[in-house]
């Protein structure tokens, strides 16, 4: 894990380590279903609590609801400190099919259900997985405001969305995170991350090593003589490029989880961009 220090801290108040644990690999093919191996899945969701993760990105959709059980059978009473962020406003045709619903009583019953399936009273950062384009944003951000006076939700965020958006919905809610694709190869969110660095929002990257594109299997020798795999370093890259990034690499097996954890223990000054560590 990044070293202790190296924390951000989701609306000012909420500490999560800068690594965290993206849950949709823990669904069957095409986020679709039940996993291959569920006993693998559930080890893989322990072991990143034993290993110091206390951040989990999982959405209603991922399944769908099946990473949220699979979180909260394997998990349930949580340790202290687990933040756990969930999504909602997408709906599931099958797999690989996703289309977006931000009616506000979908919204209202989404996060009623992953409060439910979850075991929790409160959500502590609930995302609108996707800005539905035929419902006014200030619907779906207003039901959303609602649900956090209520209690239901600490913090909001939004997912794959310009700053055109993010501007029009922090003037209906306060935002503390985002979440679009963002990695080495695929940098068109650079200027959602900047806007992100400036005001102190959480920039959550998915995709973070490019749907394995980046986690080559072969070393590499940086050159401090560390050795490391090609996603360990497209990992260390992303916490270097701006103390904002929470990187939320996904898989469903526990030796991959173990080299994507080790990639928050890199010390690679000469071959990264010299950053921050956290941000406050």
């Amino acid at each position: 894990m990044p070293a202790p220090g190296d924390t951000f801290l989701i609306g000012g108040d909420l500490p999560v380590n800068r690594l965290g644990l993206g849950t949709m690999s823990l669904t069957g093919p095409g986020t679709w279903g039940e996993p291959a191996d569920k006993g693998e899945a559930l080890r893989v969701l322990r072991t990143a609590v034993e290993l110091g993760v206390n951040f989990l990105d999982t959405a209603d959709a991922y399944g769908p609801h099946v990473s949220e059980r699979l979180i909260a059978e394997a998990l349930h009473p949580y340790p202290a400190g687990l933040v756990i962020a969930t999504k909602g406003g997408l709906t599931r045709q099958g797999p690989n099919r996703w289309a977006p619903c931000g009616r506000p009583e979908y919204l209202r019953q989404c996060t009623e259900m992953s409060l439910r399936r979850l075991r929790l009273d409160t959500i502590d950062l609930y995302h609108l997985h996707r800005v539905d384009p035929l419902v006014p944003l200030d619907d779906q951000l207003g039901t959303l405001a609602d649900l956090q006076r209520e209690g239901k939700i600490r913090h909001l965020g939004l997912s794959k969305v310009s700053i055109e958006t993010i501007e029009a919905a922090r003037g209906l809610a306060e935002i503390t995170t985002v979440q679009n694709a963002f990695n080495q190869q695929d940098r068109t969110s650079e200027d959602v991350l900047d806007y992100c660095t400036a005001h102190r929002i959480g920039f959550i990257p998915y995709r973070p090593l490019g749907k394995g594109r980046l986690a080559g299997p072969d070393p590499t020798a940086p050159c401090d003589g560390t050795k490391a795999t090609g996603g360990q370093l497209a990992l260390s890259w992303l916490l270097h490029r701006s103390p904002v990034v929470i990187p939320i690499p996904g898989t469903s097996n526990a030796t991959h989880l173990r080299e994507n954890v080790q990639a928050g223990h890199l010390d690679l000054p000469g071959a990264l961009p010299a950053t921050p560590a956290s941000v406050v």
